[in-house]
């Protein structure tokens, strides 16, 4: 199971990695001392499993865990026993509490157990299908093209059609890889749009663009994406 740690503290930082070295089953793949490092870092790996402290020099593991495009599993590991409740609003397995023991470590280890095989890849949607929503007690057959946007919302994605919203517990990536290309763009970490659905575009001040929806609604393509944005819709 490939893991990162993500704090501050470097003494803090080696002495997880150490413990974590008596878990053959814990593979440490790379180490962080501030979410932007770790955001790169985990692009980078694709950890399973991230050891995240949450008070850091400017941003917090929980602005970290927002950024992300999937949901790799969490252990907390903080001296800050307040923000219990909000971490599991994550995929959350375990928050230790500083200084971490051999044996409280144990624990959070075991609760990982073994992870589950990869589930069989779907086939792309085309922009013609019709998907099965079910949003606690309702149900949706969607038409993929009257979707207007999808935007992540923690363990779950919001979409957006017609004039209703149905929350799916997905991950925005997985979401993205069924979608067709051709019609859906990621616009940032955080949105995927339909690109049949734009009704304007305009220059953002943060050199990317903001698109405005056919609800009205305005959503940035990050400067990340702007290029690949410009070039998807030039002749």
């Amino acid at each position: 199971m490939k893991a990162i740690v993500v704090e501050d503290s470097r003494l803090a930082r080696e002495g997880l990695v150490r413990m974590l070295g008596a878990f053959p089953e814990i593979d440490v793949v790379g180490q962080a001392d501030h979410p932007t490092s770790a955001l790169a870092l985990i692009a980078a790996t694709r950890p399973d499993v991230i050891f995240l402290d949450i008070h850091m020099p400017g941003d917090t593991g929980f602005d970290l865990l927002a950024a992300l495009d999937y949901l790799p599993r969490i252990v907390f590991t903080t001296a800050y026993s307040e923000y219990a409740i909000r971490s599991f609003d994550y995929n959350t397995v375990d928050y230790l509490l500083k200084p971490v023991s051999a044996e409280r470590l144990a624990m959070a280890i075991a609760k990982l157990g073994v992870p589950e095989p990869d589930a069989p890849q779907l086939p792309p949607l085309d922009i013609g299908s019709k998907i099965f929503v079910k949003d606690g007690e309702r149900c949706h057959l969607v038409s993929l093209a009257s979707i207007r946007y999808i935007e992540s919302c923690k363990n779950y994605v919001r979409i957006y059609f017609g004039n209703e919203n149905a929350y799916v517990k997905k991950p925005l990536s997985t979401v993205a890889e069924r979608l067709p290309a051709k019609y859906f763009f990621k616009a940032s970490r955080q949105c995927i749009i339909n690109l049949q659905e734009i009704r304007g575009i305009a220059e953002s001040i943060s050199l990317g663009y903001d698109v405005t929806m056919n609800d009205g609604k305005t959503i940035e393509i990050s400067r990340r994406n702007a290029a690949e944005f410009k070039e998807l819709l030039s002749l």
